[in-house]
């Protein structure tokens, strides 16, 4: 036999075993569409979830009581409040992957509107203002104001959204 002979015969042998072998890989197997409907369910509920959380963490009366520290300026604790706000948006924000974007929207305005009312009430204040009085200034506006609160139109947004997913 002659190297010619015995080099194509090994091509066709390693051809018929690479053929086989493509025969033999198992097809993809792909997930039911009920699996990835389920599972993407579950995704979207659970961002629901931290969303109404962070809804409730920067709501103005829960953000006043948790972050106030007595012998602090207004000003130091508008930052604080800010500062917060900010932080808790953003640990979050990729949760607007899996909601609808009314939703994502609806906590972007609160975000927006709770610093802009820190700012404006922070602003009314005397330069020597203390937490206290930027505290009380907050929770009286808002108390003036029960049915406009922006924190319970966004959680009912939110629910809405969330039942419909579980139905």
């Amino acid at each position: 036999m002659d190297t010619t002979t015995f080099s194509l015969i090994i091509s066709i042998v390693a051809l018929l075993v690479a053929i086989a072998a493509l025969l033999k890989k198992p097809a993809k197997q792909e997930a039911p569409a009920a699996t990835i409907s389920k599972e993407s369910a579950t995704l979207k509920l659970q961002a629901y979830e931290r969303l109404v959380l962070l809804t409730e963490r920067v709501a103005l009366p829960n953000l006043v009581s948790r972050l106030n520290q007595p012998g602090i300026s207004a000003y130091e604790m508008k930052l604080m409040l800010i500062e917060n706000i900010k932080a808790e948006f953003d640990y979050n924000s990729t949760q607007q992957l899996y909601v609808t974007p009314v939703c994502w929207d609806a906590v972007r305005n609160l975000k927006e509107q709770n610093i802009m009312i820190i700012n404006k009430v922070a602003a009314m204040l005397p330069p020597t203002a203390s937490a206290q009085d930027l505290n009380k200034q907050l929770l009286e506006l808002l108390m003036a104001q029960p049915n406009s609160s922006l924190h319970e139109m966004v959680l009912q947004a939110l629910n809405y959204e969330a039942q419909k997913l579980m139905q």
